[in-house]
């Protein structure tokens, strides 16, 4: 069985999403600035990208992250693999080129167990803020890798705000610099 692995970009302050995160501004005022790298990055930056998808079978996303990114991701749904969208609202799947979307109302733990049978042996990557916070605190997280921006918004949508009186500690595995990212690997020891 392969890791849980919570991955995310977000800003040297904690913020995932810029504020005024609303249906024209899917990542909040100036949030794209927290995804540039993946685009625009150096040859080191593209490296770091095309290993998220290496190693993974399947990803579970929150269901805000689902909606505010669906009409951007295209036609082929950007994942190519299953994705399991954590909510509180049914929906049939949603099949968007090799990519589909399947809702699930029965909590993180269910999403979970559905996303590790259909990733087999390779990893789930968790996506979003809220469910990357659920999953933390419910221990189910193994690996954090943080794609570290160097901005300062001073609002907007935190990681880890819901952790408040929960601790996690972590170890240092692997960083990776370029001229404009720091890319952090940690392993969840509790």
């Amino acid at each position: 069985m392969g890791k849980v692995v919570a991955e995310i970009s977000m800003s040297l302050d904690g913020v995932v999403a810029g504020p005024g995160t609303d249906i024209d501004n899917r990542l909040g005022r100036d949030g794209e600035l927290l995804h540039t790298w993946m685009a625009h990055g150096n040859e080191t930056d593209h490296d770091v990208m095309a290993g998220f998808f290496t190693d993974t079978g399947a990803f579970v996303l929150g269901r805000t992250t689902f909606d505010m990114g669906i009409d951007v991701w295209g036609p082929d749904g950007a994942f190519e693999r299953p994705a399991f969208v954590l909510t509180h609202r049914a929906a049939e799947p949603l099949e968007r080129g090799k990519t589909t979307f399947t809702f699930v109302t029965g909590g993180p733990e269910a999403a979970l167990a559905q996303a590790r049978e259909a990733a087999g042996e390779r990893d789930v990557v968790i996506m979003s803020g809220s469910a990357i916070d659920q999953y933390l605190r419910l221990g189910l997280v193994d690996e954090l890798r943080l794609h570290l921006v160097p901005l300062l918004f001073g609002e907007g949508v935190r990681l880890f705000d819901d952790l408040a009186d929960h601790r996690v500690t972590l170890e240092r595995t692997d960083f990776v610099t370029t001229p404009t990212m720091t890319h952090l690997t940690y392993r969840v020891t509790s």
